[in-house]
């Protein structure tokens, strides 16, 4: 059974006197990168430049605050959250570098918690639901950043970073319409339900935490290597990769920070403790940029909370469609005037000989516009009976930019 989480009356942060260790490496990311894994990885030939304080040093001087006052309603998320703390911290000098490491790059951690702003209440809910430790609730800022359009060299996908196969076994669908490591709602419920599994085996939760990142078989056996030397297997007396012995302690960072923001001159943005989105049934033929354009939002915001489609157009019936619960009620009217004018698109079965230019041309499309829309690069296998997305009499453009704003890595054909 999972841990209950226990009310905080107060948290103690232990800080390490000195800084001998390797520092996290300063993150280069790229133009239009999509793995967030990379950004906090520290290569083991990382070194500390001269000008930069030991983290003990940095952090001495930040003011002390309050402990946390259970008597009154949570203020907003962050608070909701410190008050479902329930794991053990890890005391230890990786932990102080990665506090450092974040506290040193303000502007991207406003800008990786600001986007997880969209999903903490329903996450944080779906682990209260299930007596799961708050701490989880930050675990997306280690896997993704928070952003469900990360995709890792490893195939690793969405939020919580299911690789293909773990993603089949938590019932993921993954095909050429949607993935849904990539959904909000599914990949949230398939992560705390595979968290839950693993901390049941190992009854320890950071354990299950590496297992997470490593395999729980890989986890398995570390432990067994241990008890069969007569060495401890608690986490920390492990044997495990570098990226497994980084992970959790960039965890604890990100909770010291969210526990007591006050006390290293942070300051949170402010996230409502209240639903963010809902999910609304979409009629089938609808492209995204239409919805987006009824949600009165914009394409980018519109597929940050719908970001599972690989085809920029609802396909199948009973799909929802996540819309922040402010605009839910003209959303949901808009979409049924829309659908009593019937499907703005549909799709369409190749037929033996037929080529993609031909079909384009039917349908007053470019070739390339046709590959854009379908995920289709030039060397795309596309044989008779392979199913093609296309316009019934509106103009395309609006899927186009949509299909744009989803990386063709994610979408390509499958």
């Amino acid at each position: 059974m999972a841990l209950r989480p226990a009310l905080l009356i107060g948290l103690t942060l232990a800080w390490c006197a000195t800084a001998s260790a390797q520092a996290p490496a300063d993150p280069s990311p790229a133009a239009g990168t999509i793995e967030p894994l990379a950004l906090l990885s520290a290569p083991s030939g990382a070194t500390r430049t001269p000008q930069r304080e030991p983290a003990a040093a940095l952090l001495a001087t930040l003011p002390r605050v309050l402990t946390l006052d259970l008597t009154r309603d949570a203020n907003d998320v962050w608070d909701r959250i410190r008050r479902g703390f329930a794991m053990p911290d890890l005391h230890s000098e990786r932990v102080a570098e990665y506090e450092q490491f974040y506290l040193e790059r303000p502007g991207f951690l406003k800008q990786v918690f600001a986007r997880g702003g969209r999903y903490l209440y329903h996450i944080i809910n779906e682990l209260e639901a299930r007596g799961m430790p708050a701490e989880l609730a930050l675990l997306p800022m280690v896997e993704s950043s928070y952003n469900p359009l990360a995709y890792s060299r490893a195939h690793a996908s969405g939020l919580w970073q299911f690789i293909p196969s773990t993603g089949r076994h938590y019932n993921l669908t993954q095909d050429k319409w949607v993935d849904e490591r990539r959904d909000i709602l599914a990949s949230t419920e398939a992560a705390l339900e595979y968290l839950q599994k693993i901390y049941d085996m190992h009854g320890d939760w950071q354990l299950a935490l590496a297992s997470y990142n490593w395999g729980e078989g890989a986890v398995g056996r570390a432990v067994q290597r241990n008890d069969e030397a007569g060495l401890p297997t608690e986490y920390v007396h492990l044997r495990m990769p570098n990226e497994t012995r980084n992970y959790i302690p960039k965890l604890q960072a990100i909770k010291n920070i969210v526990m007591q923001p006050e006390r290293f001159g942070f300051e949170l943005p402010y996230v409502p403790n209240r639903p963010h989105f809902v999910a609304v049934e979409s009629p089938v033929g609808v492209d995204l940029a239409t919805a987006a354009r009824l949600a009165e939002l914009p394409i980018e915001e519109f597929i940050a909370l719908n970001p599972a489609f690989n085809r920029p157009v609802v396909t199948r019936e009973g799909q929802s469609l996540v819309v922040p619960a402010a605009l839910a009620d003209s959303f949901r009217a808009r979409l049924e005037t829309l659908a009593e004018s019937g499907p703005q698109w549909r799709t369409y079965r190749l037929k033996r000989g037929e080529t993609l230019a031909t079909v384009a041309a039917r349908h007053r499309l470019t070739l390339t516009q046709l590959r854009e829309i379908n995920g289709l690069t030039a060397r795309s296998k596309t044989p008779a009976g392979y199913t093609l997305v296309v316009p019934d009499g509106i103009d395309p453009r609006g899927a186009l930019r949509a299909a744009s704003v989803i990386p063709l890595q994610l979408r390509s054909a499958r």
